[in-house]
């Protein structure tokens, strides 16, 4: 295989949904998924480059930014982290989205990746489908900064919306956040995929808009606090109420996210989807807390 080799965009794949003529560059060793992935994407529309080797890519992104790097780990030079590194360290290629596909499966090197600041993190083996999703995901948040404060997986506020609605919470004296958790949705991804971890999501978000949905003079917000966390804020009079409506709604089985034939007999809270809601109101927290200490203790009060 080349060290490096462009595929043109397809023109007949100009019907391909959100493709919207950008240009990836993948980062793989491996010839054969390398040109796989090429193949793959230039059919969806995309332009594709590939390269082999780390400091080949860092090259790469600072002649010609792409819009998005697919970026394995294990490369001959230098690692998937490194080249991360190098090209957040640079203005003109800081801001370009990293997804990296990797066989490392342990959650210490999926937080390393993130904690580098990529977008995405994909086991290998991975489903091709998934992978476009994602992309296309990914781009679609690239090209539009509102969405951004967006969770998109579930649609609901996060990040910036959350610290905002936490910041006027330190002002009120009667506040009271319903945290709401699904347990254990690391392990299910594991098993069965990014795919079927997002829908368990958007059920759940769904079940929430149902129990706790905003326009309800009794919600004063519903957001996403974490990567499987909610938060549900109203006030101290209505408390009991909205914890009542959440129960009524989150009591229906999580089970049937699992394949027929791998849904539990017995339900394990340590190992299987679980629905936890934590109560944390103005009494709990110090008048001096921090916007940035009250969204630590509500997740903390969510692990607890």
């Amino acid at each position: 295989m080349p060290a490096c080799w462009w595929s043109p965009r397809n023109p007949s794949a100009d019907s391909a949904p959100m493709s919207d003529r950008h240009d990836l560059l993948i980062v793989e060793d491996d010839a054969n998924l390398a040109r796989m992935l090429v193949e793959f994407f230039a059919a969806q529309g995309f332009g594709v480059r590939a390269v082999e080797w780390g400091l080949e890519a860092v090259y790469a992104c600072w002649e010609t930014p792409p819009h998005l790097a697919l970026l394995d780990i294990y490369l001959p030079d230098i690692s998937g982290y490194d080249v991360a590194r190098r090209l957040h360290a640079h203005r003109r290629t800081r801001d370009i989205p990293l997804i990296f596909l990797t066989s490392r499966r342990r959650r210490e090197d999926r937080l390393q990746g993130l904690g580098l600041g990529a977008v995405d993190y994909i086991a290998k083996p991975f489903d091709l489908q998934e992978l476009l999703l994602r992309v296309r995901n990914a781009l679609r948040r690239r090209k539009n900064p509102l969405s951004q404060l967006f969770n998109p997986i579930t649609a609901l506020p996060e990040g910036a919306l959350v610290d905002e609605q936490l910041n006027v919470l330190l002002t009120q004296p009667d506040w009271v956040a319903l945290v709401v958790r699904l347990r254990n949705l690391n392990l299910f991804r594991e098993a069965y995929g990014f795919v079927a971890a997002d829908d368990a999501l958007k059920a759940i978000s769904l079940r929430l808009h149902e129990a706790a949905d905003p326009r309800d003079a009794h919600i004063d917000f519903l957001g996403q606090l974490g990567a499987a966390e909610f938060v549900v804020v109203t006030r101290a009079p209505y408390a009991a109420a909205v914890r009542r409506a959440l129960a009524a709604k989150l009591e229906r089985p999580v089970d049937f996210f699992y394949p027929l034939e791998d849904r539990p007999e017995v339900h394990d809270p340590a190992r299987h989807l679980t629905l936890d809601v934590t109560v944390v109101g103005a009494a709990d927290v110090s008048p001096a807390v921090t916007t940035a200490a009250l969204r630590d203790l509500l997740l903390g009060a969510a692990h607890a």
